[in-house]
């Protein structure tokens, strides 16, 4: 079974800008079923020119992890059919300490513009990586800061 490992983090500050790898990717996403953080959730993603449809386990830092790639056009008509708001945000790669961090910049809903989350995926749960100084809190396993609830799901 396919599982992500994956820990988050709040950013503090701006000092992760001026070591971001490439340009940064924009992203809308939408959940077509987010039930809550005990049961699986169904995402559908737009990345820049490519498509997924995700189903996600519960749990935090362990957690099953299926993606499928779709056709551009259908992600964007299932975002029509969504649950809660639609997210759109900058994807950016700092690379840090051995680790490409993924650093998400929020635009909207509107309430979500200027949050700024970073996550690492890791190969095993036994794995402490280096954190880079511009982390704020870790946030792996709360709920609140979940793609699916910041949605509003």
């Amino acid at each position: 079974m396919p599982v992500e490992i994956e820990r988050k983090f709040l950013v503090a500050g701006e000092g992760w800008r001026g070591a971001a790898a490439g340009a940064g990717l924009p992203i809308r996403q939408g959940y077509l079923a987010a039930p809550g953080p005990e049961a699986p959730n169904v995402r559908v993603r737009l990345a820049g020119e490519r498509a997924y449809l995700t189903v996600k386990g519960p749990g935090g830092l362990v957690r099953a992890e299926f993606e499928y790639p779709i056709p551009a056009e259908d992600a964007t008509t299932l975002l029509t059919l969504c649950r809660g708001e639609t997210l759109h945000k900058t994807r950016w790669t700092v690379p840090f300490g051995g680790h490409d961090w993924t650093v998400d910049e929020f635009h909207s809903p509107a309430r979500l513009a200027g949050l700024v989350l970073a996550e690492v995926e890791l190969t095993s749960a036994d794995v402490q990586p280096l954190l880079p100084p511009w982390l704020g809190q870790e946030v792996t396993g709360d709920p609140r800061w979940s793609n699916a609830a910041l949605a509003g799901n």
